[in-house]
């Protein structure tokens, strides 16, 4: 099964309750904040409601085990470590993410591990096309396929 990396890409300000609550639930609480999902019916309506305030796409192993390595973060805003990494689950990272693509093992089986990623703002900006227009029309919102990947990149 794939997996799909969110980012919150818009504010808080004017933003409905159920817009709110779906970001909340999916652990996106600020601009530029990462979480990988399951692609699953569930989820996918949860990006529908709130498509105009992220931007997703399937992520690939190499970006994820990028965005692991450098973005994974424990309690006390520790990163996550090898070590730390072999210490709780045995697994070392590529182990981990082959696993983890493999819905043997997910995120919360690492005791500590933050569920989302704080990102940077991209290197370069965001696209031309505006951050209120979505991908298919130049902008930066909505489903975005495998290029996500080059967004995470530069973001990491």
């Amino acid at each position: 099964m794939t997996k799909i990396a969110v980012i919150r890409v818009r504010g808080r300000i004017h933003v409905r309750k159920d817009v709110k609550d779906t970001l909340n639930m999916l652990r996106l609480f600020n601009n530029n904040y990462c979480v990988v999902i399951n692609n699953n019916p569930n989820y996918i309506g949860m990006l529908s409601k709130v498509k105009d305030y992220v931007t997703w796409g399937e992520i690939d192993e190499k970006t994820f085990l990028a965005l692991l390595k450098e973005r994974g973060r424990l309690p006390g805003k520790e990163r996550l470590t090898e070590d730390y990494l072999k210490n709780k689950t045995k697994l070392n990272f590529e182990e981990f993410i082959k696993e983890f693509f493999n819905n043997k093992i997910s995120l919360k089986d690492v005791p500590g591990l933050k569920q989302f990623f704080k990102l940077k703002p991209p290197t370069k900006g965001f696209e031309r096309g505006g951050i209120k227009k979505p991908f298919s029309l130049g902008g930066v919102l909505g489903y975005r396929k495998d290029n996500i990947n080059n967004l995470v990149q530069r973001m990491i």
